[in-house]
């Protein structure tokens, strides 16, 4: 498991970087500012009757209303105060299981939605984090194919059966691919080249 230092450093980072950059800068989330995006973090960790519409679509709309709702009341000050103090006290427990993984993606959100961005390196500790986490299972399931993730100095991960793709990058770049943004991933793809396309425009992560 991630130490929850690792979660703890991730939160800094995106709410220092959302400071610098103001309320209404872009983000990777499709139309979601960084306003957008905090008011997310603050219901995620404060409204649990809020979290079971961002896997289950019946209820996404809800989920939805109580974001918004959450940003119309609070100031950006207040939205990014909130995100920064960390989880409620019963939730600080399982913060890394949580929050590692979450907050590293949404530093990327925000970084990699601005001009001239460049992949940040990462500590070897939050390396070996992502790597744990990241899997090639979801990502084979929906091509139908072999999936084998390849990163420097580790063993390769190979989920499924049939023809094979081979996606190489370091946790971070594989990570980010994984949970969706594969367009701001610096991955590269080998293998059946239909089955690569598939994947690079595949619906990945929730």
């Amino acid at each position: 498991m991630a130490p929850p230092i690792l979660a703890q450093q991730e939160r800094r980072t995106l709410c220092d970087l959302m400071v610098s950059l103001g309320p209404d800068a872009p983000t990777l989330c499709a139309g979601w500012t960084t306003a957008d995006l905090a008011a997310h973090l603050v219901v995620r960790e404060r409204r649990p009757d809020s979290g079971p519409g961002l896997v289950w679509p019946p209820l996404a709309g809800h989920t939805e209303s109580v974001r918004r709702a959450r940003r119309r009341r609070s100031s950006w000050e207040d939205l990014v105060a909130t995100v920064r103090r960390g989880p409620p006290l019963l939730l600080r427990p399982f913060d890394a299981a949580m929050n590692t993984v979450e907050y590293f993606i949404h530093v990327e959100d925000v970084r990699r939605a601005q001009p001239g961005w460049e992949p940040r390196p990462l500590s070897p500790e939050l390396a070996d984090a992502l790597w744990a986490r990241v899997g090639p299972g979801a990502m084979s399931s929906r091509i139908g194919a072999t999936v084998a993730l390849s990163a420097p100095g580790r063993a390769d991960k190979e989920s499924g059966s049939g023809p094979r793709v081979v996606l190489s990058g370091d946790p971070g770049e594989l990570t980010m691919f994984g949970s969706g943004r594969q367009a701001a991933a610096r991955v590269e793809i080998t293998g059946d080249a239909v089955l690569a396309e598939q994947l690079r425009t595949a619906k990945l992560g929730i």
